[in-house]
């Protein structure tokens, strides 16, 4: 809405854009463009596109204040059609990669929030596949009955 009341060019895949969050409890919206996997060009470099897309999100999310908490959707997993089990893999190791490499980012939690059940079973299969690598709890039951926020 913002990049249009300003005429400007849609954003690329992999690029991301801040807003403010309007109505939602947030500080800030990220807008990021995953890869559209439905198009063959992008399912082809689909790996690389969902790598530079986290890349553009996480750069946003440095120069924002306060960031303790984000919240994500999984990029690319839903109308994207990414593949869902190589998406939880990838979603997976480039968060935790983000979260350990280098200076700390500033971040406590992250939240991935999806709807997509196929997306949350591929998520937990591949948590539970790789739980001696992977910090993190999966708080998916606790958040559905109202008891994580």
């Amino acid at each position: 809405k913002e990049k249009r009341k300003t005429n400007s060019q849609p954003c690329g895949v992999g690029e991301a854009v801040t807003t403010s969050a309007y109505n939602l409890p947030a500080e800030h919206l990220v807008h990021v463009v995953g890869p559209d996997c439905r198009r063959p060009t992008q399912d082809q470099y689909r790996r690389e596109l969902l790598k530079k897309s986290y890349d553009s999100l996480f750069l946003e999310v440095e120069n924002l204040e306060p960031r303790e908490t984000l919240v994500l959707p999984p990029l690319g997993m839903d109308v994207f059609a990414y593949p869902h089990r190589e998406g939880a893999r990838m979603t997976m190791e480039i968060v935790l990669a983000w979260m350990d490499e280098g200076e700390d980012p500033g971040v406590d939690m992250v939240l991935i929030v999806t709807n997509e059940q196929s997306f949350l079973k591929n998520m937990k299969t591949v948590y539970r596949e790789s739980e001696d690598q992977f910090p993190g709890v999966d708080r998916t039951r606790e958040y559905r009955k109202g008891k994580f926020q």
